[in-house]
């Protein structure tokens, strides 16, 4: 089996704004050779906060996304789940949806028809 080394340096506040603490994070995800490892990272711009920074890692079949969450002391790896439409990761009690350039982050625990806690806008850097 050959192995990537993905590596999520999430450091200071220009990276992970929620988290306002220095933060450093490595993670390991076994792939054979027929996988193709893609790493892809989206700046948003959030209702609550500042932007922040969500890392996607697509090696077929694991779909995963690293983002910081409030009141979590490091980034949740989230990993993608069943949906109706657009993309759902999901880590512990936390649901992070994604349709386009839009996406919200969830508290489950709340209920399923609940507000977000956050609703976010991918930041478009074209000139």
């Amino acid at each position: 089996m050959r192995r990537f080394l993905v590596v999520a340096a999430l450091l200071g506040s220009a990276v992970v704004p929620a988290l306002g603490a220095q933060t450093g994070m490595s993670i390991t995800i076994g792939a054979d050779g027929s996988t193709d490892l893609q790493r892809h990272v989206v700046v948003y711009d959030c209702e609550v906060g500042d932007p922040i920074t969500v890392q996607y890692i697509n090696a077929a079949p694991n779909f995963l996304a690293i983002l910081p969450v409030p009141d979590q002391t490091e980034p949740l790896v989230m990993a993608a789940v069943l949906s109706a439409s657009g993309v759902r990761y999901a880590a512990g009690q936390y649901v992070w949806s994604t349709k386009g350039v839009d996406a919200t982050l969830i508290d489950i625990t709340e209920g399923e028809d609940v507000d977000p806690i956050n609703t976010c806008s991918e930041v478009d850097n074209t000139p």
